[in-house]
This record gives structure tokens, C-alpha cells and sequence, in this order.
């Protein structure tokens, strides 16, 4: 028994500790502290090792984000998308997961503490914690707005929106009506325009025949970026296809753009003021806090630049991964896109169940992708690009290959088949 006092129960992590089974014949301890796609393909490519692995998170479900934009818009629900970790490794018995939130890295006592009091001891530690949005110094505005990284804001935004399309029916005022009914996204990345373009065709076709006072299609969505064009990081012909895209969706698009001010009733953006009974932050990301943990360096964004094997330079069998990692590859620091942490995640487990140093990481890019409405996407793979009804298929095909679980392959491509065939989006709940 590690020993709580008799007044207090068992923290998570002396509980997993008491269950954990001998060391004996095995290599070690590897604790990865993060479920995402990082975090989840290092665990599984270490799976019948010697090693014994502890995941944790402070979640107990690995989520697909990638598709999270369409729980916050009630096309899925979130059982769709997201899986249970310890559904996902049940077949792994030398790996264990805790639910708990690391609150500190104590390197020289090799040991994640947690929010609880308890602590993980680790010989190898891969810190995989992902990334958040960021406000650019104004945080308070992150009160002030929505974001979308969880199950948890994903169900905040359905219910906030659709409460906002009974209230503009309930409505009498025509001027609260129309706040009520504007919709800004500020963030012209594939998050804010796969959000415009699904908050869209939900207001003008999925709630047509939903109320009686009010026509959903006059609904006002804004996308606010304050570079000169959406997706930035595609080549700029499928970018003016985004914006084309959504203008015919009846998104206003607004380029060159600046935020200055977000209170509760609206924006303020390049003098103009824009009220809105909605409000969707999408414009940045940066590291989770857990990083500044280690004595490493960081970039802009507090990602912790690491070597070439995803180790931390000056730091004793440590890495780190995914959008918590800055790495370049042929002179550009490579995204923070799901395909990016598998492959670091999976790399990073096969090189650990070897002996020896581990290999440098080379990414494969699979292509970039955005959907913007139906029969609408962009697909970038390289000096390639795709738009319209070919990249939407690739969109969709790409998605459903990344879902880490067949059933969950099988449902979602259901829902999208039966939300192709009636326009209808069934996951509109108010919570």
C-alpha cells in the first residue's frame, strides 16, 4: 500500500499504484500524460512491451476533435466521436490508465504530480498535452465568447445557439430579435470556416420547417479573420474558394479584419460594431500550461522545442509531442494537425520498445483538409489541391480512416449518409 492517512482516501494515482502489478523482467516506468491522438498512439504502439505504461488524462474518453465542430453544431452527438480510453487499451495489459489532471513535472524525483495530491513516479515521461485557444493577451475574453476544444464546449455552443433561435421566437423587439440571430466567428482557420459553413446550412435547411415567427435562413453569421484571406496555410486559390463558398451560403466574410473589443452583447472590429447574440472564438492556439513545467525553451506559442527523436534537449529521457512540440522539417515547424501527433505518437512508441537511441521523426503529410457545405470542401496534399465535390468526398474518407474505432466508422458514416439523403441534423438538443 503506498499509504494515504486514515482520514483521506486513496489518491487516483495510489490507487492505480496499489493495482499495478510488479516490475519484475520489465524496463521501466512510462508515464504519457495526454489521451489525444499523440498521447493514445504512443500507448498503443507500446502494447506488449516491457515496459510498464500508465496514460494519463483528465478525461476518461480519447476525442476526436477534428469532428467536434459538428457536435457543437448538431449534426453528431458526442458518444460519435469520442471512445473511451480504457475501451481502446483493454488488449494492452502492461498499459494502465488514470483519470487525473498533472498539475507539475518534479524531474528530479522523477514524478507528475496531480491535482489530487497523488503522484505518478516515471522513468520515461512523454508529455503530449495538446494545446488551447489563445486571446492574444485579452483573457478576458475568453469568458466572453466560445471555443471549441471539448465535449464539454461542443455541447455549451449547440445549447447556447439553439436557446438563441427559441428566444428570437419568443421575441417581440425586432432589434433583440436580429442580436439573437447573429452568429460571429472570429478565426478564418478550418475551424471557423468549417464552423460557418455547418452553422449555416443548419439555419437555412436543417430548422426551415422548426418555427413559426421566426425564418431561420435570415439568420446573420460573420467569420471575422484578420489576415487577407481564410486558410491561411492552403494554397490561396482553395482560400477565395472558401470565401466564395460561404458568400453563396450567405456568410458575410470579413478579411483584414481585427478584433478589437468582445463584450456580451457583440464585437467591435475595425470600428465597426457587430451585435450578436452568439459569439465563437477560433482564431489561435497555444500550449497547454503543463509545459512550462520543464526547463526547456519555447516558441511564441509556448510550444517546447524538442530534437529531431521528440526528446527535450538537456533533459534526461523526457519528450514531448504533438501541438505541446515545436519541430522543424525542412526549415518550417510542422502544424499542430491530428496526422502530425499520430505519427509522432506511433513513431515515438515503436522507437522506445527498442533498444538504443531513438530515430529522428520524419513526417509523411497525408494532405490537409477543410469542409465548408455540402458537395464544398478544399483538400491541399503538397503542390496538390482539390476543392468542390471531389475534395469533399476526400474530406469525408480521410475523417472516417482517422476515427480510432470501427464502430465508431461505422455510425458516423451512417449519420452522414442519412444527413446527405434529408438534410436533417438529429443531434438538436438543448441541454
Amino acid at each position: 500500500m503506498t499509504g494515504s492517512p486514515d482520514n483521506h482516501p486513496p489518491s487516483a494515482a495510489e490507487a492505480y499504484l496499489d493495482r499495478t502489478p510488479p516490475l519484475a523482467g520489465r524496463r521501466g516506468r512510462i508515464v504519457i500524460v495526454g489521451g489525444g491522438f499523440a498521447g493514445l498512439a504512443c500507448a498503443q504502439a507500446l502494447a506488449g512491451s516491457d515496459w510498464q505504461v500508465t496514460l494519463l488524462d483528465r478525461r476518461n474518453h480519447h476525442l476526436f476533435q477534428p469532428l467536434l465542430y459538428q457536435v457543437a453544431t448538431a449534426a453528431l452527438s458526442p458518444a460519435d466521436i469520442a471512445v473511451p480510453l480504457r475501451h481502446l487499451l483493454a488488449h494492452a495489459r502492461n498499459v494502465g490508465t488514470v483519470l487525473g489532471d498533472a498539475t507539475d513535472i518534479n524531474l528530479a524525483r522523477r514524478r507528475v504530480q496531480l491535482a489530487d495530491g497523488g503522484a505518478l513516479p516515471f522513468d520515461v515521461l512523454v508529455l503530449a498535452t495538446g494545446s488551447r485557444y489563445s486571446f492574444f493577451g485579452r483573457e478576458d475574453w475568453r469568458s466572453r465568447s466560445f471555443s471549441l476544444k471539448s465535449i464539454a464546449d461542443a455541447r455549451r455552443i449547440r445549447s447556447h445557439v439553439l436557446k438563441r433561435f427559441e428566444e428570437a421566437e419568443a421575441c417581440t423587439d425586432p432589434e433583440r430579435r436580429a442580436q439573437l440571430l447573429t452568429i460571429v466567428i472570429v478565426g478564418g482557420g478550418p475551424t471557423g470556416v468549417e464552423l460557418a459553413g455547418a452553422l449555416a446550412e443548419l439555419a437555412r435547411w436543417s430548422l426551415k420547417q422548426d418555427f413559426r415567427r421566426i425564418d431561420p435562413a435570415t439568420t446573420r453569421i460573420v467569420l471575422i479573420e484578420a489576415g487577407p484571406r481564410l486558410l491561411a496555410a492552403f494554397p490561396a486559390r482553395l482560400g477565395d474558394y472558401a470565401t466564395h463558398t460561404l458568400s453563396s451560403l450567405k456568410v458575410e466574410v470579413r478579411l483584414n479584419t481585427k478584433v478589437e473589443e468582445i463584450d456580451e452583447d457583440g464585437v467591435q472590429a475595425a470600428g465597426n460594431r457587430i451585435s450578436a447574440g452568439t459569439i465563437l472564438w477560433a482564431a489561435g492556439i497555444c500550449a497547454e500550461p503543463l509545459g512550462e513545467s520543464l526547463p526547456a525553451t519555447r516558441d511564441r506559442q509556448k510550444r517546447i522545442e524538442v530534437a529531431a527523436d521528440l526528446s527535450v534537449p538537456g533533459l534526461d529521457r523526457v519528450y514531448v509531442l504533438g501541438d505541446l512540440a515545436h519541430l522543424e522539417q525542412d526549415g518550417e515547424v510542422l502544424p499542430a494537425l491530428a496526422q502530425v501527433a499520430q505519427q509522432q505518437g506511433r513513431h515515438l512508441g515503436r522507437e522506445l520498445r527498442k533498444d538504443g537511441p531513438a530515430k529522428p521523426f520524419r513526417f509523411h503529410d497525408r494532405g490537409d483538409t477543410a469542409v465548408i457545405g455540402r458537395h464544398a470542401a478544399v483538400y491541399a496534399f503538397g503542390r496538390w489541391g482539390f476543392k468542390g465535390r471531389v475534395a469533399w468526398l476526400l474530406w469525408g474518407v480521410v475523417h472516417v480512416f482517422l476515427l480510432v474505432d470501427f464502430e465508431k466508422r461505422m455510425l458516423v458514416s451512417l449519420q452522414w449518409l442519412w444527413r446527405y439523403l434529408t438534410d436533417a441534423h438529429s443531434a438538436r438538443l438543448i441541454d
